[in-house]
């Protein structure tokens, strides 16, 4: 069952972000070869002028295994991970970079520094994370959100994570995206609570103008399929049409996006947007495909 599908970088995506770039991103420990090749893959895109930190001996044996002269970038020698975060999250703070991207370091470690708030890196927004999804390097792209960093959002949050979402989405050429706020039925029932929030966020999503197209509750199908919404007598503007996917927890998007990579062999870029910089937080077992898609989708979001 499991894909042996290529993951490819989307084109367009790339096209998008290289049209902002180069950028200047600090990578958050450096030292993992992961982390080091997929740094030399963007810069030769012409996306990015790193700064890495970390430890200066490994980082700089790393580059030299992959035979890269990284000696006109910038190195901050730290060896200890947890005080990596602090001073990429200064940094940012100080203007000194555009996008922080995670090295070798814990999502949480790495977060806890960015939501410092002497720092000033959030503002009245919520941070919340998207997920641009293609299978095709030509793919009209699948926003899934917020499948990273919000774990079980109560209305408010979901209003951020909206927001976010249609700003995102607006950067990547979808004009008025199409939202389906999910819940595992199109029926508000007390017994399904993502229900009831999916319906008054779509409410509310009309009443302060969002310029989208918001509707909820939705069912996984009747989201995507038009067969499947024409079927069961779906009919609104949203159904089979969707652009942007808000889940109920982490856990309903996080499980849909690896899916999709597993099964499908999809490219997922992901960025934590809504703060002042944006956050790539890529895990250690994404593909060198996605890792650098996700660093364009950071770019795109700027």
């Amino acid at each position: 069952m499991l894909s042996n599908k290529e993951i490819i970088c989307p084109e367009n995506l790339l096209k998008l972000a290289k049209t902002k770039g180069p950028v200047k991103v600090v990578i958050v420990n450096a030292g993992k070869a992961v982390s080091i090749e997929s740094t030399k893959q963007a810069f030769d895109e012409g996306l990015i002028e790193p700064v890495f930190i970390g430890d200066k001996k490994v980082i700089e044996t790393l580059a030299s295994e992959i035979n890269w002269d990284i000696s006109k970038f910038e190195i901050i020698d730290e060896p200890v991970e947890n005080n990596t975060a602090i001073i990429a999250a200064k940094m940012a703070s100080e203007g000194k970079i555009k996008i922080i991207v995670k090295g070798h370091i814990h999502t949480d470690v790495l977060m806890k520094a960015v939501l410092k708030r002497d720092l000033n890196l959030i503002g009245k927004k919520r941070l919340s994370h998207v997920w641009h999804m293609t299978l095709e390097k030509n793919d009209k792209p699948f926003i899934i959100t917020d499948g990273a960093l919000n774990v079980l959002p109560k209305l408010e949050t979901k209003m951020h994570i909206l927001k976010n979402s249609v700003d995102f989405a607006k950067r990547i050429g979808i004009n008025k995206p199409k939202v389906s706020v999910l819940s595992a039925t199109e029926e508000v029932l007390e017994s399904v609570p993502s229900s009831i929030d999916a319906k008054e966020l779509s409410e509310r999503a009309k009443a302060e103008g969002i310029d989208a197209e918001v509707f909820g509750p939705m069912a996984f199908d009747n989201s995507v399929s038009e067969k499947a919404a024409q079927i069961k007598g779906i009919k609104n503007s949203v159904a089979g049409k969707a652009d942007i996917l808000l889940v109920p927890s982490v856990e309903t998007g996080n499980g849909l996006v690896k899916m999709m990579i597993y099964f499908m062999g999809a490219c997922a870029a992901g960025v934590v947007v809504g703060g002042k910089v944006p956050v790539v937080i890529t895990s250690r077992a994404d593909s060198a495909p996605a890792r650098i898609a996700s660093i364009a989708a950071a770019i795109v979001a700027l």
